[in-house]
């Protein structure tokens, strides 16, 4: 993974109304790069999986490990369709409020959950609110994570039906 991200993003302007909610892409030296948080639920994994399968794309879905946990079958699907898998924590906290060695926690706990169904571990991570200081980003570079930040908050956690 590249490590000059840049900071510019949009949403994806595919017809498909389940996909507008959910991808963003991020340029990442020439290369589009597509987001999906898992932490809700996994209702809508089967129809973004054949959304994305029908055009052809490929996105990194950055898994919460309370999500892993409750939706493993999930995981395997995402990781058997060949898409990325990236850490966003294992129980979605505040991050700029806890310790270095918390921090350190959080990620290795979500991604030893993503080895365990995936057979192998990530080297990326996003952490939890877009929160990020220097013990996050520190923390999470000291383990060899590449930090993956947004430009654009679609606040879709805060919609009322979740």
């Amino acid at each position: 993974m590249p490590q000059n991200l840049s900071r510019n993003s949009s949403k994806i302007s595919l017809n498909d109304k389940i996909l507008k909610n959910y991808l963003y892409i991020v340029y990442i030296k020439l290369k589009i790069y597509h987001k999906r948080n898992c932490y809700w639920n996994a209702d809508d994994i089967d129809t973004i999986l054949d959304t994305l399968a029908k055009h052809n794309t490929k996105i990194t879905f950055f898994m919460v490990g309370d999500w892993i946990d409750k939706f493993p079958e999930a995981v395997k699907k995402i990781h058997e369709a060949g898409h990325e898998i990236g850490s966003h924590s294992d129980t979605h906290p505040h991050v700029n409020n806890l310790s270095y060695e918390k921090n350190i926690e959080e990620i290795e706990k979500s991604n030893d959950k993503i080895e365990k169904i995936a057979g192998k571990r990530t080297n990326i991570y996003r952490a939890p609110y877009g929160e990020y200081n220097n013990t996050v980003i520190q923390a999470a570079q000291d383990k060899k994570y590449y930090v993956i930040q947004w430009s654009l908050d679609t606040l879709d956690y805060s919609r009322t039906n979740r």
